[in-house]
């Protein structure tokens, strides 16, 4: 069984796939190094063989997790890395090794499975756009605040704006004008949210063409999807990406 890893700063994404069919066996959402070794070594029927991973974290916290589970598992863990062109994608950053390693796989995955022009779309604590051609060219894209970076700032910044989890999530049940202060924040910032999506929308319809596939991936996907019924959405699209650039038989 091979292990797959999506290490953020904050968050580890993890999936388990059988070896050759690829079938996803277990998965989840770790907030550190050793609850990832905790729920691996307590999940029934898993037996490792080999990891591959992508990290955003500094060379040595990513040899710091990788030389845990190799004393842990005995298995051996390979890296995703940056490239100028993989899989018939060319990498439109001018300095391709500082486009970060989960967008270039998002791209790797987007164009994979379309085949065609594509605009991936990664709505996380950050969202990130990134336009494909449909020769495989990548454009390049966007960033900007997701929906937990902009209420944080907000809070942080502003000393009568508190409120908790559990209000800010009641808050987007309607999407009225806001009758409160957490009201107003959490619509506010989705509709920011909804607003540039629609933006980048516009923006493939003029550099892409009508031919092409919108793909929404990343944990705040679910608050947009609604609004673009043409979307494709897919949690795993970075794990996609991955098997590409990290082929393992």
């Amino acid at each position: 069984m091979i292990l797959e890893l999506d290490c953020g700063n904050s968050f580890i994404k993890w999936r388990v796939i059988s070896n050759p069919e690829a079938r996803v066996v277990a998965g989840g959402v770790v907030g550190s190094d050793e609850e990832l070794l905790q729920v691996l070594s307590s999940s029934p029927g898993v037996e490792l063989s080999r990891c591959r991973l992508v990290s955003v974290r500094s060379d040595e916290e990513t040899q710091q997790l990788t030389g845990k589970l190799q004393r842990a598992f005995s298995i051996d863990s390979v890296c995703a890395e940056s490239a100028q062109e993989m899989a018939g994608v060319r990498n439109g950053y001018d300095e391709f090794q500082r486009l970060g390693l989960d967008r270039w796989l998002a791209v790797l995955g987007a164009y994979h499975l379309s085949g065609r022009a594509c605009l991936v779309l990664d709505l996380g604590t950050a969202v990130t756009s990134d336009f494909v051609t449909a020769e495989g060219s990548h454009l390049g894209g966007f960033i900007c605040p997701g929906m937990p970076l902009m209420r944080n700032q907000l809070r942080t910044h502003t000393r009568r704006i508190r409120y908790g989890d559990d209000a800010a999530e009641r808050a987007l049940q309607k999407m009225m004008p806001g009758r409160s202060t957490v009201e107003a924040v959490e619509r506010g910032c989705l509709l920011m949210l909804q607003g540039f999506v629609q933006t980048q929308v516009e923006q493939a319809e003029e550099w892409l063409g009508g031919a092409y596939e919108l793909y929404l991936t990343g944990g705040d996907a679910f608050m947009v999807k609604d609004a673009f019924p043409q979307a494709k959405v897919l949690p795993d699209l970075v794990f996609v990406g991955l098997a590409i650039a990290c082929p393992l038989s």
